[in-house]
This record gives C-alpha cells, sequence and structure tokens, in this order.
C-alpha cells in the first residue's frame, strides 16, 4: 500500500528487486540537480568572446600547462626553504585543527539531543550552522580586522570554521549510540560523567578519529588558500609570490606538486588509520 506522500518504485535488476522510495524531497533534491546540471552547460553560450582569440588563448593556456607541470623548478626558493614552509602550512593546520577539535567535543555533548534539552541543543546547532555558511576566508578576514592580516588571524578563522563542523560531526555520531545503553546508567543513578566515560566515549572515538583527521586533510587546503589571501605564510605564500610576484611558472608547477605530494601523504595516512579503526572494533 503506497503512502499519499511518496510513490514507491520497483526495478528488477540481474535478479535482485530495488524499492526506490520518491517523496518531497527527493523531487526537491533531483530538481535543483537539474537546474545546476541545466546552468552549467547553457552558461558558456551567454558569455561574450568578441575580444578573445580562441586559437591564441588556447595555444597560450597549453603552453604555461607545459611550463608549470612538465617543465617544473625551483628559481626564487631553495628546496629547504620550500620544505620548511609545507611545515608551516601543516603546523597552521595542526594547530587550527587541534584547538577546534578540543572546543568540538564539549560542544557537541551540549548540542547531542540524547544527552542535553532540546533548547540548549537547537541554540548551538543554529550559531554552528551560521558560521558553516559563512567561508572560512571570510572569518579569517574578519579576523584580521583584528589581529593584522597574518598566521593569527589564519588559525582563528580556521579553528572557528573548524568547531562549527566538527561539533556537528561528533554530535551526530553521539545521537547514533543507542539510547538504551544511557538509560540503564541512568537508571543506575550514574552521574553525568559517568555516561560520557563509559558510554560515549567508548562508542563514538573512532568516530571522531576519523572526523578530525578528514578535517585536518581539509584545514590544509585551507591553509595554502590562506598563505595567499591572508599573507599566513607557508607554501600557499610562496605559490602566491610565484604566480603573481615573479610570475615564474616553472615554480608553480613544483610549488603544486610539493603540496600534492604532501595531500596524498595525508590520504594513505588517514585510509591507514581507518583501517585500523575498523579492524580494532
Amino acid at each position: 500500500m503506497e503512502a499519499a506522500s511518496s510513490v514507491q518504485r520497483l526495478k528488477v535488476r540481474h535478479g535482485k528487486i530495488k524499492i526506490r522510495t520518491f517523496n518531497r524531497s527527493t523531487f526537491v533534491l533531483q530538481l535543483t540537480l537539474s537546474f545546476i546540471l541545466l546552468f552549467t552547460i547553457i552558461a558558456p553560450f551567454f558569455l561574450d568572446y568578441s575580444a578573445i582569440d580562441i586559437q591564441t588563448a588556447i595555444f597560450y593556456t597549453l603552453d604555461n600547462l607545459k611550463m608549470m607541470f612538465l617543465q617544473p623548478a625551483l628559481n626564487q626558493v631553495t628546496l629547504g626553504a620550500a620544505l620548511y614552509q609545507i611545515l608551516i602550512t601543516l603546523s597552521l593546520a595542526f594547530l587550527s585543527t587541534l584547538i577546534g577539535a578540543v572546543i568540538s567535543f564539549f560542544l557537541s555533548i551540549a548540542s547531542a539531543k540524547n544527552l542535553m534539552p532540546s533548547y540548549i541543543s537547537n541554540i548551538i546547532i543554529a550559531f554552528n550552522s551560521f558560521i558553516r555558511a559563512v567561508p572560512t576566508v571570510l572569518w579569517v578576514l574578519i579576523f584580521a580586522i583584528v589581529a593584522g592580516l597574518g598566521s593569527v588571524a589564519a588559525v582563528l578563522g580556521m579553528t572557528l570554521h573548524t568547531i562549527a563542523y566538527l561539533t556537528k560531526a561528533y554530535s551526530e555520531s553521539i545521537e547514533d549510540i543507542d539510547n538504551g545503553m544511557i538509560e540503564a546508567l541512568r537508571a543506575t543513578g550514574a552521574k553525568w560523567w559517568h555516561i560520557i566515560v563509559h558510554v560515549v566515549l567508548p562508542q563514538t572515538s573512532s568516530y571522531m578519529v576519523s572526523w578530525t583527521f578528514l578535517r585536518f586533510e581539509t584545514n590544509y587546503g585551507v591553509a595554502i588558500a590562506m598563505g595567499a589571501a591572508a599573507a599566513a605564510g607557508g607554501i600557499g605564500f610562496e605559490l602566491f609570490m610565484a604566480s603573481s610576484f615573479y610570475y615564474d611558472l616553472h615554480e608553480v608547477g613544483m610549488i603544486t606538486y610539493f603540496a600534492l605530494a604532501i595531500a596524498l601523504i595525508l590520504e594513505f595516512i588517514s585510509i591507514w588509520i581507518k583501517n585500523r579503526l575498523i579492524g580494532s572494533r
């Protein structure tokens, strides 16, 4: 029997029956994606190309890409200096992630609806939604008004956005805990911190570590951008200088390779940690 608000469609593929539920939220999602795809396809046809020589533009674009990725070289900075700047970028990402994770843990407990009253949770959720809606670069520029452009403003802006992100991730992990375990401890007269230590931490620690490292990877990419946008230093600042001040595309390519190599290393570490956490359950 089908509900009025949803329609179930049956599909038989390879001998298996798949049930797809069609409701209002699914319709809105599909409609939004359809409009995005449509605008992406038709938008280029509304641009003015009269002042552009397409053949010349393609030639110079390919030539620039060749210099960047097929002929990379360090000219203005040494290898040691480049590695040192990468270390600065990683330090910015690590510091903002560490501070954000500690604060987010306590905020996530306060925003979890199975641990705290709903009015407290809703206030924190609304505040975090507002912070996440503003891009990180804008928060960095806002803090730059007080602290000035540099690493301090970058860390403050990245930390604030990290707190809003991890609080939501942590609280959702806490809300997935079986309420029967929490109620059982409450029935025995266990205090609030007993529930946190004996139920919340054991049940959510693996998810929290996974989310934290994922945010660290994100902050690494943000730290590169903040090095250019907010003069926070690191490899992002060297990339900005090479691309705009020196206009050395060979160095831009080499710095890009350095940043990509570190990102791949972080991804491998993330996979290793995830496998270890899954294996320890």
